[in-house]
């Protein structure tokens, strides 16, 4: 069974492939790419931030600095990715990209609807 925070991550991971298809049909491939990477730089520091505090909270070492720390780089990396993705891909589609961050963000608030 997986953790509730592991999860929120595949309900990201779906929410990302829905925003893809929806950037797909109304803005094309170019569209279809922005919109997946906008998800994807949200769900990989969440999976990678889901994963260490899963391993923190198994030796019992997780600590409300754990925590926030974590959060921080989870934060930081989401930012890093965003900026770093116009530069290896110039045709960047802003509004697909939005879309494939928000919604992947916004899934989150979905996860309640989820039974264990």
């Amino acid at each position: 069974m997986t953790s509730p925070m592991l999860r929120s991550v595949l309900l990201q991971l779906g929410a990302g492939l829905v925003a893809t298809a929806i950037a797909a049909v109304f803005f094309g491939p170019r569209g279809a790419i922005s919109a997946a990477y906008g998800a994807l730089a949200c769900i990989v520091p969440a999976a990678m931030f889901a994963l260490r505090l899963g391993a923190l909270a198994r030796r019992s070492g997780a600590t409300v600095t754990a925590f926030v720390v974590g959060e921080f780089v989870k934060i930081a990396s989401i930012v890093g990715l965003l900026v770093l993705f116009p530069a290896l891909y110039p045709g960047v589609h802003w509004g697909a990209l939005l879309i494939g961050l928000i919604l992947a963000l916004k899934a989150n608030l979905f996860a309640f609807l989820v039974r264990n």
